[in-house]
């Protein structure tokens, strides 16, 4: 059977995947397949262990052909794969949820700190010479300590995002479908509306997924609700946020900041974002630790050489295909 690894992953998953399929053939370049390079790759695969950067529609899955059993997605998201598409071929769409969990919250976190004390511009200011001592004055931010928090999507990522602010004795606000009895009952969180939410927070952090209804979920009028000394943390999914009303937002002082791991058009950067001082940006990290990345690995194998083997997917997102 033709196993494809569209990208090069975690020696952790490739080594569990070698045990059973020796003989897997992988992209070894690590970087994105092109459109054309990616519908060559799968002809002929049985399975395919994707990334969230992959996106497998109709075309890819009918160019791999009516042997294709599963795609494993080595993400927690997956609007990359059509798993309708997919459904409707009887081929199984799995995912690695769970394992990165803290590693997102905690750098969300990196990112509200950071963002709220001006750490990646006032080391720009120092690496470039400029620092000639203490001042009064000198890249004030504001407090962490004690502010309000707002939580847009309370699943797994979104309640250790809110389960950590404990330490910082925060007050949290959170959006979600339903209410999350955890964090109301652990650190007296509360279940607000969108509008509400977005006036009262001092740092608004987005973890919904990627759907259809949750494009621009930030919008232009979105941000004017919030407070001019308010920062927005996304390590969600980029096309959350209307960048272009963002950019705008921070250069008129709409708001105080914001903080990014995600971006709309990724990995092009809306140029706007990178002439401002009051945004921190990084490459899509979030879960990079090699704790989490290597869990990842080794689950989107395994759900990958379940699926060939006759075995439910442990993490199987379209049951409907199995029963």
């Amino acid at each position: 059977m033709k196993i494809f690894v569209t990208q090069p992953i975690h020696q952790a998953g490739l080594d569990v995947l070698r045990r059973m399929y020796p003989d897997y053939r992988i992209n070894s370049d690590e970087r994105v397949l092109t459109r054309q390079e990616l519908l060559e790759k799968v002809k002929g695969a049985a399975a395919l262990l994707t990334l969230l950067t992959d996106k497998i529609d109709e075309g890819v899955l009918s160019a791999a052909g009516p042997q294709l059993k599963i795609v494993a997605n080595m993400a927690v998201g997956f609007d990359n794969v059509d798993v309708k598409a997919a459904t409707a071929r009887g081929v199984m769409v799995a995912n690695t949820p769970g394992v990165l969990t803290d590693a997102t919250a905690d750098h969300a976190w990196a990112l509200l700190f950071a963002i709220a004390r001006r750490v990646p511009e006032s080391e720009r200011y120092l690496r470039a010479g400029k620092f000639k001592g203490w001042g009064p004055l000198l890249f004030l931010g504001s407090d962490v300590t004690g502010r309000t928090l707002g939580i847009i999507g309370a699943g797994r990522i979104g309640s250790a995002m809110a389960l950590k602010s404990r330490g910082f004795n925060m007050n949290v606000l959170y959006v979600s479908r339903s209410a999350n009895l955890q964090i109301e009952s652990e650190i007296g969180a509360r279940r607000t509306g969108m509008e509400e939410l977005m006036r009262q927070s001092d740092f608004v952090s987005l973890h919904v997924p990627l759907k259809p209804d949750t494009v621009h979920l930030i919008h232009a009028g979105s941000l004017r609700l919030m407070k001019k000394t308010a920062c927005l943390i996304n390590t969600g999914r980029g096309p959350l946020v209307d960048e272009a009303a963002l950019a705008e937002a921070l250069k008129n002082g709409v708001i105080a900041g914001a903080a990014l791991d995600v971006f709309e058009n990724e990995p092009a950067i809306y140029p706007e974002l990178l002439k401002l001082e009051n945004v921190v940006l990084t490459p899509h990290t979030a879960s990079a630790t090699i704790e989490s990345r290597s869990k990842m690995a080794v689950m989107a194998a395994e759900n990958l050489i379940a699926g060939l083997s006759g075995r439910k997917p442990p993490n199987l997102l379209n049951a409907e295909v199995w029963t």
